[in-house]
């Protein structure tokens, strides 16, 4: 499966404030998408992790900074699932 390239405008200062290059705050940005459409069950581990443009490994490493937990599941769904219901 090919690549789509997207093209966005930012002010020049943005990557000041955030003490990053271009590139660099392409790959944070590309992360951060990543971590919250998987936090939000939007995307699986998986295809967030090549959004990211991370091994599956380093992208729920990666999820800690981001406060977002691994499991999709909340406690409920994790009660029907093991009690077969």
């Amino acid at each position: 499966m090919g690549n789509v390239m997207v093209s966005i405008e930012l002010p020049q200062g943005v990557f000041a404030a955030l003490r990053e290059d271009p590139d660099s705050f392409v790959r944070e940005m590309r992360l951060a998408a990543a971590a919250k459409w998987y936090e939000m069950g939007i995307i699986s581990q998986s295809k967030a992790a090549e959004v990211a443009g991370l091994s599956r490994s380093d992208f729920l490493a990666a999820l800690v900074r981001f406060d977002v937990t691994p499991f999709q599941y909340d406690a409920d769904e994790i009660v029907r699932e093991v009690s077969g219901g």
